[in-house]
């Protein structure tokens, strides 16, 4: 258990919010943008969808492929090259701190 722990703590974190971001917007969440993250994932995947379908009729269903792979390929870029704010929170790893810490930070 221990060396799949060190294994985990070894990764890229980078790399894996752009596999994320096969569902765009986890990719951003996985890195502590959670604004941009829910954003992403509620707001912009609808767009995407409604752009995609809006241009299908123009482009006989090309759309429908390219605008989500352009859409995809864009937010993993994104999340790829976002700050990793990872610990910049330790509100929310309350589990990696003392409580007397918690509460002294505030």
């Amino acid at each position: 258990m221990k060396e799949l722990l060190d294994a985990w703590r070894s990764v890229d974190r980078n790399k894996i919010a752009v596999l994320l971001s096969v569902i765009p917007g986890l990719g951003h969440l996985y890195k502590h943008h959670y604004l941009d993250g829910l954003s992403i994932l509620v707001i912009g995947n609808a767009m995407m969808i409604f752009v995609a379908l809006w241009l299908a009729i123009a482009t006989l269903g090309l759309s429908l492929i390219l605008v989500p792979a352009i859409w995809m390929a864009g937010v993993a870029y994104a999340a790829y090259y976002a700050e990793d704010k990872h610990g910049a929170h330790p509100y929310l790893h309350v589990w990696e701190m003392k409580l007397s810490e918690f509460f002294h930070r505030r």
